[in-house]
């Protein structure tokens, strides 16, 4: 590691404030595909939930693979701004009390070239997100090592030692602001390998590695295997995808084009029924709120 890097991160973990919640918090996950693809498994939220323990915690995914600070994979047909935008409308409507943001895995392939522009728009990112939403806590995550998972696969080691230096300026930046910074490239480096499927995208294994991680990061003590593996917390699991994928429905329709942009004149009209995702939502969140509080009575 790079004598200047170190010194960032010393600097920055020095604060040692661990995040909080407080009951009924609205979460929103923040991020490119580390964090879409979180959903698809629930190990994450399922962590999250039972380090806040009694307290009840609702939570909005708004992953997008491949995304930036800039908002570019969030637009359809129109330039980043118009995915930055959609972003800003998205965090009005939730409100979010604590975002949790997970950027730098996209912009890191540019190397020292493309860190400046990054910090720009992180900064840019995070004036917007305060105006949108005004959330009582925000934490930077930096992005996760990649792996070397061997031929054919390349050497991921390059990269790495990309990632390190834009966990480092991450770090910096938290440490500017005065919020939060989870260093999940330092928890995560050194863990066992065949966590992602290809180097770069974690699975269902990996995910189970990582959140756990992540909510020490965050200076939260993470859920006891037993409790993980015990019935209600897998059913707990099972549940938060659950919501997830009726969220993700009700937030990126598959037609969205008919319903809510230029085709809209065709099946507008149809738009109203996504409304109608949100009771089913809210009593998927009254049944995790119950299975929580029978995982947290398995102790260890």
């Amino acid at each position: 590691m790079k004598p200047w890097i170190l010194l960032l991160l010393l600097i920055s973990l020095a604060k040692g404030d661990g995040l909080t919640f407080q009951n009924n918090d609205r979460v929103v996950l923040l991020g490119n595909t580390v964090v879409e693809r979180a959903q698809k498994y629930g190990h994450l939220e399922a962590a999250l939930t039972l380090a806040a323990g009694e307290k009840n915690l609702r939570f909005r995914n708004l992953g997008w693979s491949g995304d930036t600070v800039y908002g570019d994979a969030r637009s359809y047909f129109g330039p980043p701004q118009e995915g930055f935008d959609r972003l800003k409308a998205d965090l009005g409507r939730i409100k979010p009390n604590v975002v949790i943001i997970c950027y730098g895995a996209v912009a890191s392939f540019e190397g020292d070239d493309g860190l400046m522009d990054f910090l720009k728009g992180y900064n840019r990112l995070l004036d917007m997100i305060n105006s949108a939403a005004n959330p009582r806590s925000i934490v930077l995550v930096s992005p996760p090592p990649a792996e070397s998972l061997g031929t054919p696969m390349p050497d991921m080691s390059k990269q790495n030692e990309r990632l390190e230096t834009y966990r480092a300026a991450i770090s910096k930046l938290a440490s500017i602001r005065k919020i939060h910074f989870a260093d999940l490239f330092g928890k995560m480096k050194g863990s066992n390998s065949g966590l992602t499927d290809n180097g770069l995208h974690y699975t269902e294994k990996g995910y189970a590695v990582l959140s756990s991680k992540l909510v020490k990061a965050m200076g939260l003590t993470p859920p006891t295997a037993k409790q993980i593996s015990s019935k209600s917390g897998q059913e707990l699991r099972a549940k938060i995808v659950e919501k997830n994928k009726l969220f993700f429905f009700h937030w990126r329709p598959a037609n969205e084009t008919y319903l809510r942009l230029f085709r809209k004149h065709e099946q507008g009209n149809n738009a109203k029924e996504l409304e109608k995702f949100i009771p089913i939502i809210e009593a998927r969140e009254s049944e995790i709120d119950g299975l929580k509080t029978a995982t947290l009575k398995e102790k260890s």
